[in-house]
């Protein structure tokens, strides 16, 4: 079954750019993940601290895996420091 995925992140402004090149680069290696069907990342344009990302995954064992790369635990690091809060993470499926 499909996992659909929307994670809000939001960088402190100090750390704005620094979070977001990190975001960036974590889009190009996703992408490369077989199970990836869709990782999209938006940036708000009222709150630029504000990051979405849109993504699909094949399955959960997909998603498991992602969650496991080098490029993702770099992220989760950064986050009691560079981010205003822990991401909110919404999972669901398809109706």
């Amino acid at each position: 079954m499909k996992i659909y995925l929307t994670a809000i992140i939001k960088s402190k402004p100090e750390y704005r750019e620094e979070v977001k090149a990190q975001l960036l680069e974590m889009v190009q290696h996703s992408r490369k993940e077989a199970a990836c069907l869709q990782y999209d990342l938006h940036q708000e344009t009222t709150d630029e601290n504000i990051f979405t990302f849109h993504e699909i995954w094949e399955d959960a064992a997909g998603l498991e895996l992602h969650n496991s790369q080098p490029y993702i635990q770099a992220f989760g690091a950064v986050v009691p420091v560079k981010l205003q809060e822990l991401p909110a993470i919404y999972k669901g499926k398809l109706l």
